[in-house]
């Protein structure tokens, strides 16, 4: 087998209820060779009977099985085992619109300086709500993410919309195992000190916003491990080791405690209600009032269906 122009990979956790309608949004892409590398990270439902089923019969599928890990171990090793000429993401849920690798392929390879190639990305709700598009102009490039200001950088629409070469993600060191949480920030920056972040403003992606999405439900540690790859950034750009903190990273692990599981989610459900509420939705008050069981004393989630 020819070496594929894109190796697309996504790792999946329980994700059996969304799950066919991503992978055949990747396996129709036209106008590029690919292999779609979909690492099980211990699934418990029927995620593993329903991608053995693909990997049977496409063989552009190469299924990988482990115990789960986690997002950025997962990742890991499915980069590892990539064989493309380009890396592109996927998440389980969510769905690349038709076109969208060809469409990056074709952009990635008029630009040869570049480090990495974004589009824009929908953001829908759990039930395909249309909540916001983030399109950002191409003047958004490598300039605020090389910035190293954690408050004012504006980086890809969304992890999954990059593309980038798979020699250069070797050569910066790929994902590293301790962030458990914002993996894609610290990739970025260091990709971005070899080349440019070219911007595509077209939507070519779709991302689901559920309520157990890392960076909706654990705000407080995403925010920290984003100050730490900052500072680790600057370290580098100065000379010095960042391995202090890469062990300060390390200890940053989601919070098993329930009492904040269930705030944490009724502030998830809150966010898409808010958003909903934006567009004027009547379907905000399902998740202003979803968001009240979970969390009884969800104030915010109270005053919406008060006072509207």
């Amino acid at each position: 087998m020819s070496t594929p122009d894109i190796s697309v990979v996504m790792s999946v956790y329980n994700g059996e209820d969304q799950l066919r309608e991503t992978i055949d949004s990747i396996l129709s892409q036209e106008g590029v060779s690919l292999e779609f590398i979909i690492v099980d990270d211990g699934s418990t439902d029927q995620s593993p009977q329903i991608l053995k089923e693909y990997a049977q019969h496409d063989a552009r599928v190469k299924l990988i099985q482990q115990e789960n890990q986690g997002l950025t171990r997962a990742l890991i090793t499915g980069c590892a085992s990539a064989v493309g000429k380009y890396l592109a993401r996927q998440d389980t849920g969510d769905i690349s619109l038709p076109d969208r690798l060809a469409k990056q392929f074709a952009f990635i390879e008029r630009y040869p300086d570049s480090a990495f190639v974004s589009c824009g990305t929908r953001f829908v709700g759990p039930l395909s709500e249309h909540l916001y598009d983030v399109q950002c102009q191409p003047a958004n490039n490598s300039d605020p993410v090389r910035a190293l200001a954690a408050a004012t950088v504006r980086g890809p629409s969304s992890h999954p919309s990059t593309m980038f070469s798979r020699l250069l993600y070797e050569t910066v060191g790929g994902y590293r195992p301790e962030f458990y949480f914002a993996q894609d920030i610290d990739l970025w920056l260091r990709l971005a000190a070899h080349g440019e972040h070219r911007i595509m403003p077209e939507v070519l992606y779709q991302a689901t916003v559920s309520v157990n999405s890392l960076s909706g439900s654990f705000r407080n540690e995403q925010v920290k491990t984003v100050n730490l790859i900052f500072e680790s950034a600057r370290r580098r750009q100065e000379g010095l080791s960042d391995q202090l903190v890469l062990a300060k990273a390390l200890k940053i692990k989601p919070n098993p405690n329930k009492r904040t599981s269930r705030l944490r989610r009724a502030s998830a459900l809150y966010f898409i209600g808010a958003c909903l509420r934006r567009t004027q939705s009547p379907r905000a008050s399902y998740y202003f009032r979803h968001a009240l069981q979970t969390y009884p004393l969800h104030l915010r989630s109270a005053l919406r269906l008060l006072f509207g």
